[in-house]
This record gives structure tokens, C-alpha cells and sequence, in this order.
């Protein structure tokens, strides 16, 4: 059965390298795989300028840049539309960080809609070294106007808690902390936990409860990105 994965989250949440990490293991693993581009607000971080890196593994890249090989504006509705009609393995889609990303989601509601249960899951990727993500009830707020722009429900969360080039176990560790009490909040499972190989076994070795893990997931860096960026605002 396809199965459609939604990344919604905070900017700089890591949405976009979590996609790309996704999609390159589950076309390693021999599954037919797609990314939809869906962030119209950041050029710094999208995924577009990555194109020939997914490419090159055979997935299918829809983005609304021209940066990419073969890729225009012009066709992206009716390229979107191919995620739910395309035979599909895995479709992910990689969506903005605020409200006009989260609205560019919420035209394909009625084809959301019309999927099979167990067809879609919708993960709200967590960094909480970002702004409005430091605490469960910052977490929560930004949930709650993210699925209300985009027409979707979270069914997951997502620790990708790190300080980039200034990463350690401790970021993970931190976020574990954060989501545990978010996901006591609110139902929510959290469903990963990714980041650096290192940094995640140190993680993982201390023995924490797996509820709040999930199935842990090792980055390879595809997004190179500057912590002077990061930090001041230069995105």
C-alpha cells in the first residue's frame, strides 16, 4: 500500500534533511519513491538545490524552483497530482514553516481525504532549540496553527533537536525530555528520533524509554548549512 508521509514544522526544524534522508534509505531500499517540494518561503534550505542528489538514486522530485534540473513552476499542480495517482511506494512531502507553507498543503485536502486509513501520516518535526519549540506548550501552540492552515492532524512527532555545527548527545537528550512531556500532553507518539550517527548511539545507549523514541534514524548531511546563518537570521 502507498504510504504518504506530511513533514510539517517549525523554520530550520530540519524538515527538509529529514526528507532527503528518507527518501534516499527507502529508495535503498528498492521502494519507488517521491518528494514533493512544498517550501515556497525558504531558498536557503530547499531542497531544489539537492536535486541531482535525489536524482541520481531514482527518486522523483515535484518542486516549485527553478533551481532543479527539469523542474518548473509552471507544472507543479498537476505534478502534485501525481503523488496520489503515481504507483508510489513512499511519497513524501516536504512542507513550509509557516502559515503560506501550510496553506500550500491545504489544497490537496480532498485528495488527502480520499486515501485509505493507515495511507497517510503527518510528523511534526521538533527542534527544540528553535524558537516557539522550546517548551510542550510552545510545541503545541505552533502544532495547532500549523494543522489548522494546512487541514491535517499530526499523528506524530519528531526529535530532531540539535545546534548543527555545535551538535552533541545533549540536544537529543534535551529534546527527549521536551517531547516526553508534549506527547504525555497530547496523545501524540513521538515516532523518531534522528540526528548525526555519533551523537545518536551516545544518545541511545543510556537506556531511555523507547516510547519516546521511536525508531531512531541516523542523518547523512545533505543540507550544508552555516551556524552564522542559522543563528542570525540570514535565511
Amino acid at each position: 500500500m502507498k504510504k504518504i508521509v506530511i513533514l510539517i514544522g517549525n523554520y530550520c526544524s530540519g524538515k527538509t534533511e529529514l526528507a532527503m534522508n528518507m527518501a534516499v534509505l527507502a529508495a535503498g531500499r528498492g521502494l519507488k519513491t517521491q518528494v514533493i517540494d512544498l517550501d515556497r518561503i525558504n531558498d536557503y534550505f530547499r531542497m531544489s538545490d539537492h536535486i541531482e542528489t535525489l536524482l541520481s538514486r531514482r527518486i522523483d522530485v515535484v518542486s516549485p524552483s527553478f533551481a532543479g534540473k527539469g523542474v518548473t513552476q509552471t507544472v507543479m499542480p498537476a505534478r502534485v497530482a501525481s503523488a496520489f495517482d503515481g504507483d508510489w511506494d513512499l511519497v513524501i512531502f516536504d512542507v513550509g514553516g509557516d502559515q503560506a507553507g501550510a496553506l500550500s498543503l491545504a489544497r490537496y485536502h480532498q485528495d488527502f481525504a480520499a486515501l485509505e486509513p493507515g495511507q497517510l501520516e503527518v510528523y511534526d518535526i521538533v527542534n527544540v532549540f528553535r524558537p516557539m519549540s522550546e517548551s510542550p506548550e510552545k510545541i503545541i501552540k505552533l502544532m495547532g496553527e500549523l494543522e489548522g492552515f494546512a487541514r491535517q492532524k499530526v499523528t506524530g512527532f519528531v526529535n530532531n533537536s540539535n545546534l548543527l555545527n555545535y551538535a552533541s548527545a545533549d540536544d537529543l537528550r534535551r529534546g527527549y525530555d521536551v517531547l516526553r512531556e508534549t506527547s504525555d500532553m497530547t496523545g501524540i507518539p513521538v515516532v523518531h528520533t534522528t540526528g548525526r550517527k555519533k551523537y545518536l548511539e551516545e544518545f541511545l545507549a543510556d537506556g531511555r524509554d523507547p516510547k519516546y523514541i521511536g525508531r531512531p534514524i541516523a542523518l547523512e548531511t545533505y543540507m550544508h548549512r552555516s551556524w552564522d546563518t542559522f543563528s542570525h537570521g540570514k535565511i
